[in-house]
């Protein structure tokens, strides 16, 4: 097994290796919303990545959902960021940001007391995670016309800052049920002007998002993640295949830097179905071990494989594949705690035996 350890075109980067790290949320960031120095110890442990993709950080203040996410709203963050991709850069690594807005998936006691934004006022179940504990989420918004102009503002101008603080590139959160996907699903979205109804309504908020943030970085420095069929955070779709399609046709011949799919137990196998749609740097996620990337980078399936909470546990988790040694167990009681070191940076690494 050689090609996880071959490297890869992403964009305008080439890639040492190709194991891609997940975002993945931990919730380490201050009331500020500002990532930590134990969050730069976090990411440069794991730069041994052929790519890391960082966790949703909000775009605007309006986009948080989470308690102790962080975000790129303002130059204060993008400041603190530029910590976390010096110290990946520092070791060999290569770093995007990826851009998650939640939309209707957030409570007011995340957003100074706003309610939040989403293309219909529908409002989904569940609870928030607040200051305040679980909190149920609320009646959202729904943007105007104008509002949605600004949001795409907000983007462009979050990609901006994030390629201001260092990062290699930016990629957009479309999926788990957050602003991108609500537009794009027909069971939140609702509208009856150009951004809702017939699927080409639908998917325009997308499009609009990764053209401005194209034009600030370069097509071959954004990337995007979808997860047909996820089926998180109330969304549902009348017919997602046609959805995810469509979407990935209108993907095709952008110059974008790679298509992320993640897939949770889907029926239909949509990694099949799109790659070939899609025709660039292709991305696959969700559930994969070792011997199954390998599989489906030998039968070219996928261009690289993404790992989640095997990064997370496994700050080297490279070497520990290229060596065939044994992994760390993720700790799921600390995946989302607070600032401390526990269950984020005190994963081992392997033991170096000494030379004689």
């Amino acid at each position: 097994m050689h090609a996880l350890f071959s490297p890869v075109r992403i964009g305008r980067l080439e890639a040492a290796n190709r194991l891609v790290m997940a975002p993945m949320t931990r919730s380490r960031a201050d009331a500020h919303g500002l990532p930590g120095e134990l969050t730069v110890t976090y990411y440069a442990q794991r730069a041994s990545a052929g790519l890391i993709i960082s966790e949703g950080v909000f775009p605007s203040v309006m986009g948080k959902g989470y308690v102790h996410t962080p975000g790129i709203a303002n130059d204060a963050q993008a400041a603190a960021w530029k910590k976390v991709s010096a110290a990946v850069h520092a070791r060999g690594g290569r770093i995007f940001l990826q851009l998650m807005h939640c939309g209707r998936i957030s409570h007011p006691a995340l957003l100074d007391g706003a309610t939040p934004v989403a293309p219909s006022a529908i409002r989904p179940a569940g609870q928030a995670w607040t200051p305040a504990g679980q909190l149920d989420f609320v009646t959202p918004r729904a943007l105007a016309l104008a509002d949605i102009a600004a949001v795409v503002d907000d983007y462009r101008q979050a990609t901006r800052r994030a390629l201001d603080a260092g990062f290699d590139g930016v990629e957009l959160h479309a999926a788990s049920g957050y602003l991108p996907e609500q537009f794009l699903s027909s069971g939140s979205n609702r509208r009856e002007d150009a951004y809702g109804g017939s699927v080409e309504n639908r998917a325009r908020f997308i499009l609009e998002l990764l053209t401005a943030m194209a034009e600030e970085a370069g097509a071959d420095r954004v990337g995007i993640k979808i997860s047909p069929e996820m089926n998180y955070n109330s969304i549902s779709d009348d017919d997602p295949q046609q959805t995810y399609c469509y979407l990935v046709d209108q993907l095709r011949g952008r110059g974008l830097a790679y298509l992320h799919v993640a897939l949770f137990g889907t029926a239909v196998d949509y990694h099949a179905l799109l790659r070939p749609r899609f025709g660039g740097t292709y991305l696959m996620g969700s559930g994969l071990t070792q011997q199954s990337a390998e599989r489906a980078l030998a039968d070219g399936a996928a261009d690289a494989a993404v790992f989640g909470s095997a990064f997370l546990a496994n700050p080297d988790l490279p070497e520990r594949f290229r060596l065939g040694a044994a992994l760390n167990t993720p700790d799921r009681a600390t995946f989302f705690a607070p600032p401390t070191a526990q269950g984020y940076t005190d994963y081992p690494a392997l033991e170096r035996a000494e030379s004689a």
